[in-house]
């Protein structure tokens, strides 16, 4: 299936008019930012870009693309016969996946001919800037677990497509699980899931309810215990599964009193083993007011589709630099608020005692190598070849990882849920 058209037609109709001036070869340099982040979030955190990825590498315009084209008159016949030859030959470096990011650091650059560029701002953005903003909130309920579980359960707040790429990004922050199966299958996060009310009211008491999941499942399943009374539930569900029942499941109610109760009462019946996950609308806020209960794991759905209140990261596609006779000329928006650092930049992150302190973007030039100073940049596609090491499960696999060293770098203040300013600064260095 090709990605053409998931795109704005002003890119199409940009590529139209320089194709007329003549200017649409012209080599340019394109990058991807956020001019700053959500309130309250003192880091952000890369994803999409295995995404991003395979549909670059699908970008082609086929019969089907170019007969629409031309029968909307969306752009001239010389750019359809250009379309039609598409294929992206360029280069794009950026931000390992799973990096944490701050305000202006260049996520993405791509360089190659204007129109080979352009073309890509929106598939980019509309990637990167949802899966960035869950995986930047997924990363905040982490933290707030304090090391318990977590699995993504927000489907059903997303549409279809999102709701696969929100479990990824989830993935990607931390997350243990997903219950999208979709997600499962195409990127390898494990799944998980049991059963909801629905199967407890099919049945005519819970007790029988309990003994069919039992029964298919084994005594290491969780049951769901909130459809009616709570105490009786648990009572019933130990009597059935027995001591080694794996989980109960609590989905409404004050949790923190809750949870304390049902401990309590798991322990008395022996099954001291049995763990408790909870699933009641929770956000990282109400994670964080769970940390002192006895709560094994957590589900999390809503929050963590949207973004938990900002379900785009706020993420632009801007050219940077064009080349002119053989030299290369910074180019930049100079409108209030909305001003941009033109130039080539080569971003690295300055790391003291394992800790980082300042993120330096160089402009213009690339700086001798130092030792206290990490990288960021790598290599996604060299010339129109996709670097496979990014793509399909390895690559959120790897992004997971990367994730999870980039975090351990950040200052202890990085992980506060209060307002605050950016766990490290961001500074711009001319070369």
């Amino acid at each position: 299936m090709t990605s053409a058209l998931l795109t704005d037609r002003y890119e199409l109709t940009m590529i139209d008019a320089a194709i007329g001036s003549g200017r649409h070869e012209q080599e340019c340099v394109f990058e991807v930012f956020a001019r700053r982040l959500p309130d309250s979030r003192r880091y952000g955190v890369v994803a999409g870009t295995g995404r991003l990825l395979d549909l670059v590498a699908d970008f082609r315009f086929g019969d089907a693309e170019l007969a629409w084209l031309k029968e909307n008159k969306v752009v001239s016949t010389a750019a359809i016969d250009w379309f039609a030859n598409y294929k992206f030959t360029g280069t794009i470096t950026g931000y390992s996946e799973g990096e944490a990011y701050f305000p202006n650091s260049p996520l993405l650059t791509v360089e190659g001919g204007f129109a080979e560029g352009v073309i890509l701002e929106t598939l980019a953005l509309s990637v990167l800037n949802y899966d960035s903003a869950i995986a930047s909130a997924a990363a905040r309920m982490v933290a707030a677990a304090d090391g318990r579980p977590l699995a993504e359960m927000g489907s059903r707040r997303a549409n279809e497509f999102s709701a696969v790429a929100a479990a990824r990004a989830a993935y990607i922050a931390g997350f243990r699980a997903t219950s999208n199966l979709e997600a499962g299958r195409t990127w390898g996060i494990p799944t998980m899931g049991t059963a909801a009310h629905a199967f407890t009211l099919l049945h005519n008491t819970e007790e029988e309810a309990f003994e069919a999941q039992v029964r298919t499942m084994g005594p290491g399943t969780t049951l769901l215990v909130d459809t009616y009374d709570v105490t009786n539930a648990v009572a019933l569900a130990v009597k059935v599964a027995g001591p080694e029942l794996g989980a109960v499941r609590i989905d409404s109610g004050d949790l923190p009193v809750l949870v304390g109760e049902v401990r309590a009462q798991l322990d008395s019946l022996g099954a001291t083993n049995t763990k408790i996950t909870v699933t009641n609308d929770l956000d990282e806020y109400t994670i964080a007011a769970l940390r002192a209960a006895p709560v094994d794991s957590y589900g999390v759905g809503t929050s963590v589709v949207t973004g938990s209140g900002y379900p785009a990261a706020g993420m632009v596609y801007k050219l940077v630099a064009r080349k002119e006779n053989d030299e290369w000329i910074s180019v930049a928006k100079k409108s209030t608020a909305k001003a941009t650092v033109g130039g080539r930049k080569t971003p690295v992150r300055t790391i003291q005692n394992g800790v980082a302190v300042e993120e330096t973007i160089y402009v213009n030039g690339k700086p001798e190598a130092s030792a206290n100073e990490r990288p960021l940049g790598v290599t996604l596609v060299d010339y129109g070849t996709v670097n496979d090491k990014f793509r399909g499960p390895d690559g959120t696999a790897l992004a997971r990882e990367t994730r999870e060293r980039s975090i351990a770098e950040l200052p202890a203040d990085a992980l506060r849920l209060s307002r605050g300013e950016p766990a490290i600064p961001t500074e711009y260095r001319e070369i």
